[in-house]
């Protein structure tokens, strides 16, 4: 009788472990599978364009109800530049753009996104406060202080050129055309840093040379 009492304790002071076990071995599973989901499903959103103007491929990506291009523009046209008039910059960062050249840089189908089209995309990502740090790339922002690239759009710091023909701000800065006007001389960029976690809508001379991400049609 004592060994089958001792028994019986002993199965009961296993039970709990064992549903421990299960209950342990259930939420990895469904940790898993929540990731397997949202990874199919990030891999739906993304696409590629081919510019056939050039033949250049691009990587796009669908956050919200809007088709972005995941990748700088780099179409050669008059009034755009590669950082430091580098070559190599342009393959790394794409090509930087007066605003006059920005408007008609994209390809047929797709076009410079206006200030209110930047807002919607600060609205998908959670909010301007937080868009920076989730729009910027995992890697190349300087001193190591990247963004997470929750969505994909994968901003890159490419810096700017001004009016003087000065380049400034590789790797701590990323700017990127609107096609919405402030004033007859100024328009509106959408505006990331290395070291702030807001994305900054501000206007800047028409005439510096900017990134450019087109917005499908």
């Amino acid at each position: 009788m004592v060994d089958l009492v001792q028994k019986n304790a002993l199965v009961m002071r296993m039970v709990p472990k064992k549903i421990y076990y299960l209950r342990e071995m259930k939420y990895s599973l469904l940790i898993s599978a929540l990731l397997l989901i949202a990874t199919s499903a990030f891999a739906e959103t993304q696409g590629t364009l081919v510019d056939k103007r050039d033949g250049k491929k691009y990587k796009t990506v669908k956050i919200g109800d809007q088709t972005w291009m995941a990748e700088n523009l780099n179409y050669e046209m008059q009034d755009s530049y590669c950082y430091d008039n580098n070559g190599s910059n342009c393959f790394k960062y794409g090509r930087l753009y007066t605003w006059k050249a920005a408007k008609k840089a994209c390809p047929s189908g797709w076009h410079l996104p206006s200030k209110a089209e930047l807002e919607t995309l600060y609205n998908s990502v959670g909010g301007q406060s937080t868009a920076g740090t989730r729009l910027k790339s995992k890697n190349g922002w300087y001193d190591s202080v990247n963004g997470t690239d929750t969505f994909g759009f994968s901003a890159l710091p490419a810096g700017y050129r001004d009016s003087d023909e000065y380049y400034d701000y590789e790797g701590t800065d990323a700017y990127f055309w609107s096609s919405t006007e402030s004033t007859s001389y100024y328009a509106y960029v959408m505006y990331l840093n290395y070291y702030r976690d807001d994305a900054i809508l501000s206007y800047y001379d028409k005439s510096d040379g900017f990134s450019v991400r087109c917005l499908k049609d």
